[in-house]
């Protein structure tokens, strides 16, 4: 399992838009058609990465509990599906029921929409104010596999809740860290 760590964008960077498919439903979705009016979550994960596997029932767990208008919340897979096929899109859809995700789970065929976020690992997690400015940018929580750390998603919550309350998030941020991104050759 070779680990990766986020890049860690710089804080207050605009919030790159997309237009992506999204498998479970066939539909093209868009940041503006998914952002939230006081925050916006932004995940690149996939199907196969152990990393994402060990905190999949947390985020699923997060979305449910972050379902609201304020909260805008989108699960991107970025992975050349070529040499990943558990990553395919008819497999993100399985995953997406299977989980019953709160969230849209899109595909990012051309990886560009990685670039412009400069994700470089899953999970990888970003998060925007109202004004669609990057205020957080890092780990879920301090759980990864193997470590016993419980996963909680406290990171992640912190920074949302931050924003929901109108408050500074803390500038104080860990990458995250998990498998690679899967770039095309």
């Amino acid at each position: 399992m070779a680990k990766t760590e986020s890049s860690m964008r710089d804080l207050g960077s605009t919030a790159p838009d997309f237009q992506l498919s999204e498998p479970r439903t066939g539909k093209e979705l868009s940041l503006d058609a998914l952002a939230g009016n006081t925050a916006t979550v932004v995940m690149f994960i996939c199907n196969h990465c152990p990393f994402v596997k060990h905190v999949l029932d947390g985020l699923v767990a997060f979305g449910r509990d972050y379902a609201r208008p304020e909260v805008g919340i989108v699960a991107i897979s970025s992975n050349d599906v070529s040499g990943y096929p558990e990553d395919h899109p008819e497999r993100m859809a399985e995953l997406a029921d299977a989980k019953d995700f709160p969230f849209a789970y899109l595909y990012d065929e051309s990886q560009a929409i990685a670039r412009a976020y400069d994700a470089t690992c899953t999970p990888d997690f970003f998060v925007f104010d109202r004004d669609r400015k990057l205020a957080y940018r890092g780990q879920f929580d301090d759980a990864r596999p193997g470590n016993g750390q419980p996963v909680t998603g406290a990171d992640l919550r912190a920074a949302v809740d931050a924003l929901v309350q109108n408050q500074p998030v803390n500038p104080l941020q860990k990458p995250s860290v998990g498998c690679n991104i899967k770039w095309a050759s």
